[in-house]
């Protein structure tokens, strides 16, 4: 199958394009500059450098691919993590996943492509019992930052799944770790504060994370190409707390423990960070594995540390 991938050199993008390469699709990746045109041809790929802000551009590359299946991975997230930063980029990512993921969409139903899969999130979800499965309502009431990159996701969603002209899927995924992440073990952003014990458990530490392997979450995203449409979680087998996760990964990565500060302390950092130590849900990945033939490899470090009891 002719797929055309936008986005196609960003942590999910590239084991994305080697996924679809192993599974013997033609795959043509859309990237921003001549830096990613070079990765995509050591992939062995066809490249396009494209805006995704010039609908124009857009629209005469993807139909001059005329793929069957359009992939949208556009992120302009910051190159490390650290509450500020993911605060000076959301505008511009939102702009990016909002404005540009419509150029692709609009282009893409104009190219009559018939199969459309976007990127969502896993661990935004909205306060209840339990892990959320996709019908749950996702944390709208959440403090601004977090509630505006819901927002974001919900109109990019509701413009895929509500598309009459080709069909559409999100991947709710989880954190990503593995290479090119936040969570590298080697060189990650947020490897490198747990290591300078910059990356604190707070308060209760009770906030449930599900992270997700970029791997598994390419192999997840290869087969929402044949899919039944509609919204899955593509998330691992192992949430925990951050008060669990987290000095498991310091131990992991052979850091010192965390450090812990209390709710107070935190409240400098912005309320972001405590709403991530200490409500985030988790998720199911139940229909993923029922419908993609979904099988994600154990969270590393909680395995570890499970066979080192």
């Amino acid at each position: 199958m002719k797929v055309f991938v936008a986005g196609a050199t960003g942590a999910i993008g590239r084991p994305l394009i080697s996924a679809l390469v192993a599974a013997h699709h033609e795959v043509v990746g859309m990237t921003s500059s001549a830096r990613g045109l070079n990765v995509l041809r050591n992939y062995g790929v066809e490249g396009v450098v494209v805006d995704a802000f010039d609908s124009g551009a857009v629209a005469a590359a993807i139909e001059r691919v005329r793929p069957r299946a359009v992939i949208e991975e556009l992120t302009s997230l910051p190159k490390n993590y650290t509450p500020e930063a993911m605060r000076a980029a959301a505008e511009r990512d939102r702009k990016l996943r909002l404005d540009g993921g419509r150029n692709v969409h609009h282009a893409a139903a104009a190219a009559r492509v018939k199969r459309y899969v976007v990127q969502s999130t896993g661990f935004f979800y909205g306060s209840g019992s339990g892990l959320a499965v996709e019908t749950d309502p996702l944390a709208v009431s959440a403090p601004p930052g977090i509630a505006g990159s819901v927002r974001t996701y919900m109109q990019i969603e509701d413009r895929v799944l509500g598309s009459r002209e080709i069909q559409g899927v999100a991947l709710r995924y989880g954190f990503f770790y593995g290479p090119g992440t936040y969570h590298d073990p080697d060189v990650g952003s947020v490897t490198q504060q747990v290591r300078q014990q910059k990356y604190p458990v707070v308060g209760s530490g009770s906030g449930v994370y599900s992270f997700i392997h970029v791997e598994d979450a390419a192999a997840a995203t290869v087969a929402a190409i044949d899919s039944d449409p509609g919204v899955y979680n593509v998330v691992d087998n192992d949430p925990a707390e951050m008060r669990v996760w987290l000095p498991a990964f310091a131990a992991f990565v052979s850091a010192p423990p965390p450090p812990h500060i209390s709710e107070q302390q935190a409240q400098s950092l912005g309320p972001e960070v405590l709403y991530y130590a200490t409500r985030l849900r988790g998720a199911r990945n139940d229909l993923a594995k029922q419908k993609l033939g979904f099988s994600p490899r154990r969270l590393e470090w909680l395995s570890k540390a499970n066979r080192a009891v």
